[in-house]
């Protein structure tokens, strides 16, 4: 994606088109990003082929939002410009909580090809079908917000069978039990409005109940690296 495509997608970000459709000309778009008539125009039709805005051209104009990928494309602008000028050195941070069954949604994701490829390419490993859930204290809540502050390995979204499945961020980390050393895993976050804040959900290559002998109610504490 071109930097003058980013910038007009941040201009119309910046007139309020994240929240709620504005009503702006080609005319008003140009000036706004100081160029012609046909630049701006040109660069609104980009931007909808590309599926980062949606427009409705009316008689007196067009109206303009952002879509679910453009808001995304420029929070993944926004994190890479923070961790140029503001990242901040790897810290380590203990999570623990008690082992709860999942609703199986962790194995269907978990072994598609669109994620399964970015978990070998980007983690080193091909995940066992399923997360390991953690239902966690307050105090644990507030240690998992931390990750949300932080980059981690980004997972992208993509498309399959007509649909599209959003990105999530991975953090490896240490379970903190003897019988798991050497056992890579990571912590995954799915980038899901309304996810559960109370829950932890681990990847890894082998099937961490059979692993470690664990049963719904046992503690389990990790160290994430962040």
């Amino acid at each position: 994606m071109s930097g003058n495509t980013i910038l007009s997608l941040r201009k119309l970000a910046l007139l309020g088109a994240i929240e709620q459709p504005i009503k702006l000309s080609s005319g008003n778009f140009a000036e706004a990003i100081k160029s012609s008539l046909q630049t701006a125009a040109r660069r609104l039709q980009e931007l909808e082929r590309a599926g980062l805005v949606h427009r409705r051209i009316t008689a007196d104009g067009q109206w303009i939002i952002l879509t679910k990928n453009g808001v995304e494309r420029l929070k993944s602008e926004c994190y890479e410009y923070q961790e140029l000028f503001f990242s901040t050195p790897q810290i380590e941070v203990e999570i623990g909580g008690r082992l709860i069954s999942g609703l199986g949604e962790g194995r269907y994701y978990t072994t598609l090809n669109g994620y399964k490829k970015q978990f070998e390419s980007k983690l080193g490993f091909a995940p066992f079908p399923g997360t390991l859930n953690l239902s966690l204290d307050l105090l644990c809540i507030v240690a998992r917000k931390k990750l949300e502050g932080r980059i981690g390995i980004e997972m992208a979204c993509f498309e399959s069978e007509n649909r599209t499945f959003g990105g999530a961020k991975c953090f490896p980390c240490k379970i903190l039990d003897d019988r798991a050393e050497g056992v890579k895993s990571a912590v995954i976050i799915p980038d899901r409005t309304h996810y559960p804040e109370d829950i932890l959900e681990i990847i890894s290559p082998v099937y961490l109940r059979g692993e470690l002998n664990l049963k719904d109610g046992d503690e389990l504490r990790t160290r994430v690296v962040v």
